[in-house]
Parts: structure tokens; sequence; C-alpha cells
């Protein structure tokens, strides 16, 4: 019989037999499948996890933000005597962000009692490094600020510099508006009172927190609503954008922020994860430009520096960060406050907020501004300048989102005044019979060739065509001083009380063509002093004297001063050249800042990201050689005259006699283009209207430029001009000779010194003995040795084209 099959048992150590029976074939394939899904998921994960450490230490390690680069006004510089009022002070203060809290002790705040202000200014860097905050009493008297002090020690100042205005911001390709600040620069109440509502265990756990995550949970069961959110703070760093996490709702994109979260909480210290959190930071957009990080917030929300932040103000912002859309106060103040209270409770709730304090910021307003601080270009004339004349340095690109400080010149209140002149003289000027108006301008300081206002549009924000810098329009008569300077530079031969002739004079051109101009009003005046001529704007006068003189040196006297190119052809001597205000504006220079050769310039400097000057451009210029600050102040005294008894006078009625301005009009050909250089003590503008498409506007210098620049000096407080010094003589003048004071019709002349007519006295009439020879420097070869040459016939074009006349108004 065949044997069956033994069943064979397993005995214990003590005999018996082990009945269990083998595990079955599920089991080992369980076990095997489980191995190796895990074999496979550290397959992916471990060099998942690396490809991520990598990432964390490439974007978070090296912190490559895009920093916009930044453009600011200049500061305000305050010192006694300075032409300043009480509007035009507040205009700066509130272009810089500051606001008036009835105390003046917190910096970017000041008080007002009458004249006498308290102002707190804010630390800021400049070319010439950082300047420190400080307290000043400021006041004001008589259109001037009478006394500076400094109200802690009770001492009187010399200079106080206010930190400037923020004018434009340049982005980069990402349109984020950030401002960087390390962790020592984040007040301690907005670092824990972040950790208290946000992330409460933040010191303790490792990126993720579990029981904050049931905490979170156990709290919005109970509430019905989801008002606590489960992420840690870093966490939010990790999907902020930073690292390139995308912002839907996916089980893989919680999955990379947790390993993001664990690897950033294992390379980094506590206190680099706060500061990255804090420069990274959504929390609001305006238009394109989104506003990350607390600083840029700050400014954006408050227009504070985020050091003068107050309580309720950093609970709006930590409130805010779990949603600046949700919780805009601007756009939802209803639902911002009860979110900002919901965070000051959670500060008060952690003893960050004593009772007085949480009570005092539970009924504060939210406290954010109306409109956000400038964040892009609101002034694109000013910013085109800057880019042309940076342009040489940093080219467009290096500049946008450089995260550099770019230092203006602009002035605040002078760019508001001129501005508001624009529009209320076009406005005025509009009419059905006129072509639409268009305008440019410059505004200098006379001091120091700084560019303090640009206006290049009625519509000044729109950006385009820049009229200030681009329009090429012909100007008239705004070159006839430098034609009278020429002839005053033989002052032997000629002086502003010398005689000129204007009756009809006829030039020849060339092949037979011959020029002759004539005066606006149609009439010719016979012999007049030279100061008349100019005063008067004549034609007839002028030309006379600009052949004379040979149109060849006016060419190369602009071409030295302004770097003006034109031809020298005789209708030259009376502005048949096409420039831009800027131009003029910087050949008048010449003359406001008595007779120095100033660049204008619209940047003072450029800083690095830690405040250190790359480069500056507020040189102060050369003084003025004796002979050009002689010409230059004759030559005012002339344009003058101009304002008291010539084509500017309408100025003395318009209330600005005191200011003893000197000014010239300029009208072109058919009235298409009105222009007007005027300067005070302290500033010069040059004003053109007219229109894009060339056509007659029917207005004069006079009634054009002219009162586009009373309404700027009507409100922007300057400095009377003041002509004295060495190298002139006034002297009072009958007939052709020095006289008293009291000789009826006499009339007070300025000479160089040396070479003023004899005397005579009032009863007597006889000519005046000239001295001869010149101890003046001679300008372009003229001087004593060739006084009395004849001047050479310069070469004519074939053609002049015809200037238009002056008006005599």
């Amino acid at each position: 019989m065949p044997k069956s099959p033994r069943i064979e048992y397993d005995e214990d150590d003590d005999g018996r037999a082990d009945h269990a029976p083998a595990s079955p074939d599920w089991r080992r394939r369980l076990l095997t499948w489980g191995l190796a899904a895990v074999g496979l998921g550290l397959g992916f994960l471990i060099p998942y996890t690396l490809y991520l450490n990598h990432q964390v230490g490439e974007r978070f390690g090296q912190l490559r933000w895009q920093v916009p680069t930044r453009v600011y006004a200049r500061p305000l510089v305050l010192k006694p005597g300075l032409a300043m009022d009480a509007q035009t002070l507040k205009t700066e203060l509130d272009a810089s962000g500051y606001r008036d809290d009835g105390a003046g002790v917190r910096p970017g705040t000041y008080s007002r009692n009458g004249g006498r202000w308290l102002i707190a200014s804010r630390g800021y860097f400049d070319v010439d490094g950082k300047v420190a905050p400080r307290r000043v009493e400021v006041v004001l008297s008589g259109s001037r600020v009478s006394s500076l002090r400094d109200p802690a020690r009770k001492q009187s100042l010399k200079v106080a510099r206010l930190d400037p205005a923020r004018i434009a911001t340049l982005y980069g390709q990402q349109q984020e508006e950030r401002r960087l600040v390390r962790i020592e620069e984040v007040p301690e109440l907005l670092v824990t009172g972040l950790q208290a509502v946000e992330d409460r265990d933040f010191n303790h756990h490792h990126g993720i927190d579990l029981s904050g995550i049931a905490r979170a949970a156990w709290v919005n069961l109970r509430s019905g609503e989801a008002r606590q959110g489960a992420s840690t703070i870093t966490q939010q760093l990790a999907r902020s954008g930073l690292l390139g996490i995308g912002k839907e709702q996916t089980f893989s994109r919680k999955f990379n922020e947790v390993l993001y979260a664990l690897l950033i909480e294992a390379r980094y210290d506590k206190r680099t994860i706060l500061e990255a959190y804090f420069n990274q930071v959504y929390l609001g957009q305006q238009g394109s430009q989104a506003i990350h990080g607390v600083a840029a917030a700050s400014e954006f929300w408050f227009g504070r520096d985020l050091r003068d932040l107050t309580t309720e103000q950093i609970a709006l912002m930590i409130g805010m960060v779990r949603g600046p859309s949700l919780y805009d106060p601007r756009r939802n103040p209803e639902r911002a406050l009860e979110r900002r209270n919901f965070a000051l409770g959670k500060m008060h709730e952690s003893g960050l907020v004593n009772d007085d304090e949480y009570k005092r910021a539970l009924a504060a307003p939210l406290g954010v501004t109306k409109t956000p601080m400038n964040i892009a270009n609101r002034f694109p004339s000013y910013v085109d300048l800057i880019r042309r004349q940076l342009a040489r340095d940093y080219p467009a690109d290096a500049l946008q989102g450089a995260g550099l400080t770019v230092l203006s010149a602009m002035s605040p209140s002078a760019q508001a005044y001129a501005e508001g002149a624009v529009t209320r003289t076009l406005k005025s000027l509009d009419s059905a019979k006129r072509p639409p108006l268009q305008a440019g301008l410059v505004v200098t300081d006379v001091h120091n060739g700084d560019v303090v206002a640009v206006v290049g549009s009625r519509s000044f924000q729109e950006h385009g065509f820049n009229r200030a810098v681009e329009a090429q329009r012909p100007v008239g008569s705004l070159l006839k001083p430098f034609v009278y300077l020429l002839a005053l530079a033989q002052p032997s031969r000629w002086s502003l009380a010398s005689y000129v002739d204007d009756s009809p004079v006829t030039v020849a051109t060339g092949r037979g063509k011959r020029w002759t101009p004539g005066n606006s009003d149609g009439r010719s005046h016979g012999a007049v002093r030279m100061e008349d001529a100019l005063a008067h704007s004549y034609n007839q006068a002028t030309v006379r004297i600009g052949m004379l003189v040979d149109p060849r040196r006016l060419a190369s006297l602009i071409k030295v001063l302004a770097g003006i190119e034109s031809d020298p052809n005789p209708a030259l001597i009376l502005g048949a050249v096409d420039q831009s205000p800027y131009a003029m504006a910087q050949l008048y220079q010449f003359l406001a800042s008595g007779g120095q050769i100033q660049p204008l310039h619209a940047v003072r400097g450029v800083l690095d990201t830690n405040g250190k000057a790359l480069n500056r451009y507020d040189v102060a210029p050369a003084p003025a050689q004796e002979g050009d600050a002689i010409a230059a102040r004759l030559i005012g005294t002339a344009l003058q005259h101009t304002v008291t008894n010539g084509t500017a006078h309408q100025l003395v009625s318009d209330g600005l006699g005191g200011l003893q301005s000197a000014g010239k009009t300029g009208t072109s050909n058919d009235s298409r283009d009105s222009w007007y250089a005027g300067y005070t003590g302290d500033h010069l503008a040059v004003i053109w209207v007219g229109n894009d498409q060339n056509q007659p506007t029917g207005l004069y210098g006079a009634t054009g430029g002219m009162r586009v620049w009373s309404g700027i000096f009507s409100r922007l407080p300057s400095k009377p001009l003041d002509i004295a010094g060495k190298g002139l003589d006034f002297q009072w003048v009958s007939g052709s000779n020095v006289t008293s004071a009291d000789c009826p019709g006499a009339r007070r002349f300025a000479f160089v010194a040396g070479f003023q007519p004899a005397f005579a006295p009032c009863t007597v009439e006889q000519q005046a003995t000239e001295e001869q020879g010149s101890n003046w420097r001679d300008w372009f070869g003229f001087g004593k040795d060739n006084d009395q040459q004849a001047p050479q016939q310069p070469q004519q074009p074939q053609q002049a084209p015809q200037p238009a006349p002056e008006p005599q108004h």
C-alpha cells in the first residue's frame, strides 16, 4: 500500500507540537509591495527633497528680491532768512508725508501755533552721508524764516534739513513695491504681535505646528467660520512667492509648502526667517504694483515710516496679512476695523498691550491716508529729465528694479505752483477761436543750477512728449539780451545810457536779397537809450546793434553758454533759432546766477542700497570771472527795467514789483509761440506757451508765457533780485552826461566802473567825453585794442527768415 503523506510538526523545547500554519502567499505579497512602495517613495522623496533644498538655498539664502529704484525730491533746507511762507512750508511737509498731530514729537510729525512750527524730522541718507533725525522750531515772519532753533537745547541753528519726498519709483519687470528692512528696524510690537496673531508657537515648532492645526480647527468649529488659520509663519513665507509655490488649493501645493517649511526651519534661524517674512509678505495692490513687505506697506497705507507706526496701525497691518484685499481699509473700512480689533485683542491677551493702550487703540480710527503715497511716477516730465541726465552712467535697465536711490533737485512746492499756474493760465486763455494750447517750462535755482520744477504738458501726469525738453520752437526776442551783452562788452563804446538809432534798417543777406525788419507797433522811435531799446524790445535798434557786434559772435556766445548751435545769419539777432525751454533756461542761467557757468542738473546724486554715494552731480560751480559777473549784472539791471517800464510791466500791476525781478518777453512769427524768461534772487523760470500744430495763437510773450510766470511767483517764495557788487557804478544821467540826482529828467543807469560819462552840472549841455582804453576782460576779441574796428561782414545765407516783431507792451 502506498504511504500516506506525512504531516510534520515542529516541536517546541517542551516537546509539544506547533500547530500554527505557514504565512499565506497574500501576506508575503503585501509585505513585498509595501517595502517596494517605501523604496520607491524614498527613491522619489529623497532626490525631490534634495532638489527643494537646493531651491531654498538658491532663492531664500540669497534673498534675490527685485527692489525698485526710488526717486526723491531735494531735502528742504531751512535757514534763517530763507524766503518761506506758511502755505509753502505746509506743501513741502505734506509732500514728504508729515502729519500735524499737535505735538511734533514723533518723527514725521509737526505742530503749528501761528507762525511757530515744531517739526520732528526723520533721518535719511543724502549725498554727503546720513542725516540724523532731529526736532526743530521754525518761526516764520514776513514770508521768511525769522528764526531756527533746537527746542530741546534751546539753541539757535544755522541750518536744518528735512527728509525729502519720494516723487517716483522705477520698477523692474515684476512691478513690486518693496523696501528692504533689517529685523532690527522692525518695531518690536510688530514682531511679537505678528506671532501672537498668526503663529504663537513660532519659536518652538520646526516649520509646521500640529498643535496649532488642532487648535485652529477647534476655534473655527466653535465659531462656525474660518477665524483662525493653521499655517505657520514659515509656511506663509514658503507660499508667498519667494520660492515659486503657486496659490492654488491642491494637495501638491500643500505638500510642497510643508516640505519647504521644514527645510527652511532646518537651514535658517528664526531671526532670519522673520526678516525674510517682513520683506516678502504681500500687503496690498495699487494698479499693477504689488505692495510687498511691511516697510512699503507702512508708506502705502499710512504715509509713515515703519518706525513711526502707532499700536492700532501695527494691529491693522498684522490683521491684513490674512487677506489684503478682503480687509482693504480704503475699500472695506468696517471689515478692516473688525479685523484690526481682533488683532488688538490677541495682542492684549498675550500681554503685549496694556489695558489703557488697548482701550485707546480700540477707540482710534484706522489711520490710513485717503490716497496712497506716490508709488509710481506722478511727475513724468521731471522723471524724463532725470532719465536723460542719468543715461550716460546708467542705462534704463540698470536703474529699474536696481534698489538704488536717486536724489533729485525737485522742489515739491515749486513743482506744485508751476503746475497750478499752467492750469489756471491755459484755462483762462482757452477759446474756440484759438487752437488748443500747450505749455513747457523749467524752473531753476539760480545759486547752483538745480532744476526745481519741470512741466512738459498741461496734462501733468501724461507720459509722452516732454515739451520742456523736446519742443524746438523759435525763441523770438529771448536772444536779444545776449546781443546787448556783446555790445556792452565794449564799455568805452557802449553803455546802457548810450543812444541807439531805432529807425528803419535794411540788411543785405546775399545774392541780392535784402531784409527789412520792423517794430511790432509799426513805428520807429528815433534815438533811444540802449536800456530802453532792450526793455521795449525794439527790433530795428536791436538789429543795428547786432550787426555791429557781428551775428557770428552771437552764435559763438550762445554756444559757449548753453551749447546752442545756430546759423550766424542776421535773423539770429531777433531769435530766428528753434530751441526748447530747457535750452533757454541753460542760457539764462548765466545771467540769473550772476555770470557763473552753471550746467543745469535734475539729479543731485545716486546712492546704492546701503545709502553710499555712487555718483554725485551737484558739484559746486566755479565762481564767476570778474568780467562775466559784471556783464551779467549789467544786463540784469536792463532786464529789471523791462519789468518796471518795458514789455513785462504787467508784473508790477500783478503785485510782483517787490521781487525786483529781471525778465524778457519773446514772441515768434505770427504769434505762434509765446515766451517769457524771468529771474529773481533765488529762481529762474523759462516758459513757452503755444500749440502742437504750430498755428498762430494770437498771444505775445506778455500775454502767454509771462502770465504763467506771474502765476508761479505770486505763490512761490523767492528772494528779491538785488543787483550790486564790485564792478558796477550807478550814476544819474541827463542827456549824455552824469549829473546830480535832483536834476529834472535825470535817470539812474549802471555803468562798468571807470567808464561812466563825464560829470556836467544840470544846467550845462555838453557832449560826454568817454574814457579811453579798458580794464575789463575782452569778450570774444572785443576790447580796447579793437573798439573802433569796423565790424567784419558776416557770411550771409541766401535768404534769412523773417523774425517776428516783439510787441510793445
